[in-house]
């Protein structure tokens, strides 16, 4: 069986997490704190040698990714993996617009109105759920719908040929670093924070198993 040790960087802040905006598969560019989130997240790996680097399709990761492995002295693999199975959760026509305004559409018929709200009284789950449900057109994932997507993700990991122990960099997304967490941190930690922009958190994962071992550091 082989594991591996996962590098998990959320992306380095955008106009739209400034602007408090839901964005999935929609994207916008780095703001020059996200650049230097970039580089800070570098300079705090660059000791690690990478024998694989993924990221999902969007500017917003590939730039942030590609900041990392070009500030990394421990001769790294240099040319990220980068695959839709990896982007944020998609929020259909949700995407876009402002997330308190979108959480409250999705958990107001369900007597919540924010996304902590919901979270707290059900799960991430449930939220990705009751959004494609408040979506007019449907097109937001739901929760099985995201999973055999990120799903897909994971296995492409496991199916990358690496040696035992390897360390492995994948640049991620707010949502999706709370999905991971929630799924396989062992109920330890709040998922109703969305983690820093640049900042780790350290997983293994197994041929059978995923497993955070620490979180947002």
């Amino acid at each position: 069986m082989t594991k591996l040790n996962i590098y998990l960087v959320r992306h380095g802040q955008t106009y739209y997490n400034i602007y408090n905006k839901l964005q999935g598969w929609s994207n916008s560019p780095l703001t020059e704190k996200g650049k230097q989130d970039a580089k800070n997240a570098g300079e705090r790996l660059k000791n690690v040698h990478f024998d694989a680097a993924f990221c999902s399709d969007t500017t917003r990761a590939m730039e942030t990714i590609q900041k990392i492995l070009d500030l990394n002295q421990a001769d790294s693999v240099r040319e990220p993996v980068a695959a839709p199975y990896f982007r944020e959760e998609f929020y259909g026509s949700y995407e876009g617009t402002n997330m308190g305004w979108a959480w409250y559409n999705a958990g107001a018929p369900h007597g919540y109105n924010t996304f902590k709200e919901i979270v707290l009284a059900s799960s991430i789950g449930q939220a990705k759920d009751w959004l494609k449900e408040a979506d007019p057109f449907h097109d937001a994932e739901n929760n099985q719908e995201y999973w055999e997507r990120m799903n897909k993700g994971l296995e492409l990991i496991r199916h990358a040929d690496l040696p035992e122990d390897a360390n492995v960099l994948w640049v991620s997304h707010g949502n999706t670093l709370l999905s991971l967490v929630e799924k396989f941190g062992g109920g330890k930690y709040d998922v109703t924070v969305r983690p820093k922009n640049g900042s780790l958190t350290t997983a293994t994962l197994t041929d059978h198993d995923f497993k955070i071992e620490e979180y947002d550091k």
